[in-house]
C-alpha cells in the first residue's frame, strides 16, 4: 500500500496541535479522518476555523463527537480501519485541572480507554498518543530523559496523562498494539490556544493591560515551535516499536518496554529559555514593552522543563530547532492578521 493510500485518524483535530498535525499529514499525502468534540473549553470559533481550513483539502473528513460517546470510536475504526492513529484529544491545561478534575477523568481516562478498546478490535499499524512533559512532575534531574522515573506528578492533568501511558502499555503488552507515547514540551505557534501564555501575553500587551508573570519570572521552559513538533510526530509514525521477540535494533537510552511494543519519546527543543527572555521576544515582535504583574508560583506548576531530545533524533534523524525569537514572531504575525490588530 502506498503512503498516498494510507489513512490516519487524528483525535482532537480541531485543536491547536491536532490541526497542525492533520495539515502536515495531508501535505504528506495521507487521508485524514479528524475527530473533535468542539468543546467550549476555549473559543469554539477558533476550532471551527481550523477545521474549515482542513476541509479545503479533499483528503480530510471531519467527525464531531466525544471520545467517550458509547460505541462511537468502535464505529469509526470499523468504517475507516486507520493505518495510523494519532491521539491528541484531551482535556488540556494544568491550572484548569485544579478546578474541574472530573472533565479530565471523562476525556483523558474514559475517552482514552474507549480508544484503546477500538484499537484492540481493529489494530492500526501504529498508534501514537500524546502525553506531556508535566508527567516528569517534581523531578529535578535535567534534561528530562524518557528513562527517568516519573512518579511525582504535580497536577491532576499530569496524573491522567501518566495514567494514559500505563493504560497504553498494558494494551500494547496484552494485545500487541504498537504504541508510542510522546511527551510534549511547551508547544507554541500560530493558531495557538487562548489559555496559553503566548496568546494571553500578546492579547494583554496589545490591549494595554498588565501580564501576570508567575514565580516572579524565575521560570524556564523548553519552548517547542508547533511546526517542529508536528514534523516530529509525523516522522515517528515510521518508527514503530517492535515486539520484544522481533527487535533487530535498539538505540542508546531507548525507552522500549521489555515486555511490549511500546515506547515513550520526548519532543522538545532541548534548550530551556528563561521566561523573561520569552517575554522579551514577544515585546520585540510587538514593538512595545509589557507592563508586568509579578506573582508567586501557581499550584500544580513547576519551575523548569528541559527535554533530552536524543532519542527522537535517533529515531527520526531530526529534532526541533526553531529559535524562540523566530517562532514568537510567526505567532505575533498570525495573531495580528487573524484578529486584525
Amino acid at each position: 500500500m502506498t503512503q498516498q493510500q494510507r489513512t490516519a485518524l487524528v483525535t482532537g483535530s480541531a485543536g491547536f496541535i491536532g490541526y497542525h498535525t492533520a495539515k502536515e499529514l495531508l501535505a504528506d499525502g495521507w487521508r485524514v479522518i479528524g475527530l473533535d468534540a468542539m468543546t467550549d473549553y476555549y473559543d469554539v470559533t477558533l476550532k471551527e476555523r481550523r477545521h474549515a481550513m482542513l476541509l479545503q483539502n479533499p483528503g480530510f473528513a471531519a467527525i464531531k463527537a466525544r471520545l467517550e460517546e458509547p460505541g462511537k470510536l468502535m464505529d469509526i475504526f470499523a468504517e475507516y480501519r486507520p493505518d495510523a492513529v494519532i491521539h491528541l484529544a484531551a482535556q488540556a491545561g494544568v491550572r484548569y485541572s485544579i478546578d474541574e478534575p472530573r472533565s479530565y477523568v471523562e476525556a483523558n481516562l474514559i475517552g482514552t480507554f474507549d480508544l484503546l478498546e477500538a484499537a484492540r478490535a481493529y489494530p492500526p499499524a501504529h498508534m501514537l498518543m500524546a502525553s506531556t512533559s508535566s508527567v516528569y512532575g517534581a523531578n529535578t534531574e535535567m534534561p528530562y530523559a524518557e528513562t527517568h522515573k516519573a512518579d511525582s506528578q504535580m497536577s491532576f492533568y499530569a496524573a491522567t496523562k501518566k495514567a494514559n501511558e500505563a493504560m497504553a502499555h498494558s494494551y500494547a503488552h496484552l494485545y500487541g498494539v504498537p504504541i508510542t507515547m510522546f511527551r510534549f514540551f511547551t508547544v507554541y505557534g500560530p493558531w495557538g490556544r487562548p489559555d496559553m501564555a503566548l496568546f494571553k501575553f500578546t492579547k494583554a500587551i496589545l490591549e494595554g493591560r498588565a501580564i501576570d508573570v508567575y514565580n516572579h519570572g524565575d521560570m524556564k521552559r523548553d519552548f517547542t515551535f508547533i511546526d517542529d513538533l508536528t514534523r516530529g510526530i509525523v516522522n515517528l509514525i515510521e518508527a514503530v516499536p517492535a515486539a520484544p521477540d522481533a527487535r533487530e535494533q535498539e538505540f542508546e537510552n531507548d525507552s522500549l518496554s521489555a515486555v511490549a511494543p511500546w515506547r515513550v519519546c520526548n519532543i522538545g527543543n532541548g534548550q530551556p529559555v528563561q521566561l523573561m527572555d520569552y517575554i522579551k521576544a514577544i515585546e520585540l515582535a510587538l514593538g512595545q514593552e509589557a507592563e508586568k504583574n509579578f506573582m508567586p508560583m501557581q499550584a500544580g506548576d513547576v519551575p523548569a522543563t528541559w527535554a533530552d531530545a536524543g532519542l527522537l533524533e535517533q529515531l527520526t534523524g531530526t529534532i526541533p530547532k526553531t529559535p524562540v525569537q523566530e517562532g514568537v514572531a510567526k505567532f505575533v504575525a498570525w495573531y495580528r492578521d487573524f484578529y486584525s490588530v
